[in-house]
């Protein structure tokens, strides 16, 4: 059902079952897959890209352009999954030149008044809680859930099935599987619940534990750890995921909050 008192542009391409309730605005250069629901109030704007059963709250905003103020109205996109969830006020802005996108894989859901900014690449079935924040070009690996009130610097990176404190505000990388305390910031131990949600056997979580121990508790260096990781360790593929993820971090992991 598409309501009469919404503002659709005849350019904007709407797939079969689409609900699209009063007030809501749709721009021209927009795809909407089929069995979404644009609430009332909900704001679709050029260069969105939204793939089936998403589901946009009142107040959300999609592909607004990015504050970045290097922007020069170049054409760029936001391109989402199937079933994302973008709650009361959660706004997600399109890309600049640095990638020309801002993408969301599928099952994601933001909470109300989140904000993901210009070139952020966000996984599958990521949680963004409310009032999270995100700076341009963050990268966000699938399963990672951000607490309410947490921020990411540009540029950061989290890990898969990584666990962020509500609050946490972090200018480092966030190392897969792990949890984030938020005062002080840093790395408390494994997200052991979320790990066994997700069918980790606790033969596995145990490896990637001992995994940790080196990185944060052996008293080596990152160099020094790593090497021993890649020696003294079967590599699998966890394993391997947590080295890739450490030696190619360019703004360095969070140290440890514990002693």
């Amino acid at each position: 059902m598409v309501s009469k008192q919404a503002f659709i542009h005849p350019d904007a391409r709407l797939g079969s079952n689409v609900t699209v309730d009063p007030f809501a605005y749709i721009a021209g250069d927009v795809v909407i897959g089929d069995g979404c629901w644009i609430g009332p109030n909900a704001t679709v704007m050029d260069g969105t890209r939204l793939g089936k059963n998403c589901k946009v709250f009142p107040g959300a905003v999609i592909s607004a352009i990015p504050q970045d103020l290097k922007f020069k109205g170049e054409i760029t996109t936001v391109e989402i999954g199937a079933n994302c969830t973008f709650r009361e006020g959660a706004t997600i802005n399109r890309g600049t030149v640095a990638l020309g996108k801002t993408i969301m894989g599928d099952n994601c859901l933001m909470m109300a008044n989140s904000h993901v900014a210009h070139d952020c690449v966000i996984g599958n079935n990521c949680i963004l809680v409310n009032n999270v924040l995100l700076g341009g070009e963050v990268h966000i690996d699938d399963f990672a859930i951000m607490g309410g009130g947490s921020a990411a610097h540009q540029f950061c990176r989290v890990g898969a099935h990584a666990m962020i404190s509500g609050g946490a505000m972090f200018k480092k990388d966030i190392p897969p599987y792990a949890i984030i305390n938020h005062d002080p910031v840093g790395y408390v131990g494994l997200n052991k619940i979320g790990l066994k949600r997700r069918g980790f056997t606790q033969e596995k979580i145990d490896e990637l534990e001992e995994i940790y121990k080196v990185v944060y508790f052996s008293g080596r260096n990152i160099s020094q750890a790593l090497e021993h990781l890649r020696h003294n360790f079967t590599p699998t593929e966890e394993l391997n995921y947590i080295i890739d993820f450490i030696s190619s971090s360019k703004r360095g992991i969070l140290k440890s909050a514990v002693g």
